[in-house]
Parts: C-alpha cells; sequence; structure tokens
C-alpha cells in the first residue's frame, strides 16, 4: 500500500510536467500561425477541433454529463481558458514576440493563486501579497521598458488574458475534484462549440492560398495540444499530485517557451528578458509559499 500511495504523487508531477511542457509551444505556434490566420478565426477553429475531439472522449468512454448547477462553472472555465486565454493571446501576438509574451506567463501561477484564494477563503500571511507586490511590478516595468514599437497594447491583452486564464484554472481545479480534469476541458468546449463553430464559419479566410504550411502546423498544435491534451496531463497531474505542489510546476513554463521560441522562431532573447523572468519565477515561488 505504502509504494502505491507513493507512486501517485511522482506520476502527478510526471504528468504535470508533460502538461506544462505541452503548455510551452502554445504561445510560439499561435505566434507562427496569426501570421497568415486572424486571430479572431484561429480562437474559434481551435476552441472548435479541440471541442470535436473532446466530445469523441466523452461519447466513447461514456460520461455521465454535468449536473446543471455546474453549468455556471464550466460556463467560466470556457471563458477563461477556451475563448479568452486563446484570443487574448492571438490578439497580443500582432504586437509583440513570443520570447515577451512568455513573461506574462510567469504571473500565470500567482493569477491562479489569487483567484483560489478569493473562491477557496484562504488567508494568505502578509508575506504572499509582499511577492505579488514585486512580482507584478517587475513585470510592469519590463512591460514599460519595452514599450516602444506598439507593444504596450500587446501587453495589456497579455495581463488581461493572464487574469482570464488564471479565473478559468482555478474554477476547472475546484471543478475536477468532483468531474475528473480531462472532463471538465471537454464539457467546457462542447459547451462553447456552438458560439465558435459559427464565429469559425463566418471568419473563414478570404484566400485558402494565403495561408501558408507552418500556419496550418500552428493551428493544429494549439487546437490538438494547447486545447485538449495538455489539459488531460496536466489536470491529471492537479489530481494526482495535489493542486498546490504540482501547480508550481507552472512556474517552468516561461523558460521552456523562451527557450522554443529561441529555437523555432529564431527570436532574439535578451539578457533583461531572462533576468525579468528569474525575478518573476522567485516572487511567484515566494508567494506560493505563503499562500496558505
Amino acid at each position: 500500500m505504502a509504494s502505491g500511495h507513493m507512486e501517485r504523487p511522482t506520476a502527478g508531477w510526471g504528468s504535470g510536467l508533460l502538461g506544462v511542457i505541452i503548455f510551452s509551444g502554445s504561445l510560439p505556434a499561435t505566434r507562427v500561425a496569426v501570421a497568415d490566420l486572424s486571430p479572431v478565426f484561429l480562437t474559434s477553429a481551435r476552441a472548435t477541433i479541440a471541442a470535436v475531439l473532446g466530445a469523441a472522449l466523452l461519447l466513447m468512454l461514456r460520461q455521465k454529463p454535468p449536473w446543471r448547477r455546474d453549468l455556471p462553472s464550466l460556463a467560466v472555465v470556457a471563458l477563461g481558458v477556451v475563448v479568452g486565454f486563446p484570443l487574448l493571446t492571438a490578439l497580443a501576438l500582432r504586437h509583440i514576440t513570443a520570447a515577451h509574451s512568455i513573461v506574462f506567463i510567469g504571473l500565470l501561477p500567482l493569477t491562479t493563486a489569487i483567484f483560489g484564494v478569493l473562491r477557496g477563503g484562504e488567508r494568505p500571511k502578509p508575506a504572499f501579497w509582499l511577492f505579488s507586490a514585486v512580482g507584478a511590478a517587475t513585470v510592469v516595468g519590463f512591460a514599460l521598458s519595452r514599450s516602444g514599437g506598439g507593444s504596450f497594447a500587446g501587453d495589456l491583452l497579455m495581463i488581461a488574458a493572464i487574469l482570464l486564464c488564471g479565473l478559468g484554472y482555478a474554477e476547472g481545479a475546484t471543478l475536477s475534484r468532483r468531474l475528473g480534469g480531462w472532463q471538465v476541458i471537454s464539457w467546457a468546449l462542447l459547451l462553447s462549440l456552438p458560439v465558435v463553430a459559427t464565429i469559425a464559419l463566418l471568419t473563414l479566410p478570404d484566400r485558402w492560398s494565403d495561408v501558408g504550411v507552418p500556419a496550418w502546423i500552428g493551428l493544429a498544435y494549439v487546437s490538438v495540444f494547447s486545447m485538449l491534451v495538455g489539459f488531460v496531463f496536466w489536470y491529471r497531474g492537479l489530481a494526482l499530485g495535489g493542486i498546490a505542489g504540482v501547480g508550481q510546476l507552472q512556474l517552468l513554463q516561461p523558460f521552456f517557451g523562451l527557450m522554443l521560441a529561441s529555437i523555432f522562431l529564431n527570436e532574439a532573447v535578451t539578457g533583461t528578458m531572462i533576468a525579468s523572468t528569474l525575478v518573476v519565477v522567485a516572487c511567484v515561488a515566494g508567494a506560493r509559499r505563503f499562500a496558505r
């Protein structure tokens, strides 16, 4: 029994790490896709494709539909991670580079923690808010130092995206205790299907010949991996290893993301960017430590 008890958290951390690595490719893939596809079409198409795959999973594995009382929570998950985060980041990536946007992802665990506090009624220690303030100030300072070339709009869009995603993660984590992790994202996708499918049809590209192969690969990645497969591993990790512990793996996401943006997009990763990411990660780690 003891070994089985030990294996669960280990499996949780492994699954959570895989989820984070999958999510790390989202922003570089989005950056490639919005070069040829409109942000609105990209957001609605990725959600439509993922919803069809999620529906197939629910059907094959004969999942019971959620209770009516769970629908408002599923709507919040859909608003946060199915529509809000993908759309706002796609819009932001028309103004800023993927490498620049990834620094904001360092705030995601903190945002998730804050919404977790608001939803769960926890009372964090004063040190939690100190780390929060320093982390936020670092990101704002970094954004202001880079605000030339129209990136101020991109920075604001990224901040809004992170707030919505944090809300969606916290709501999804709470709901997954009852429904199961992958089921939560699948039902949230299915709930949004009528709307996103309609928008996708209304915003189809004018000329398919103008859309290059890299953009289609980007769309395929964010549809299958970012929108569905990543959540399967991520929520499984949270369920097996614990939300607080495994949630800290998100701190590795900026590093994986910067690495991918550098390798695949040949984007310059500056010393300031790395230093800012390190400070943000340190602040979020400190904040999580004093969150309870």
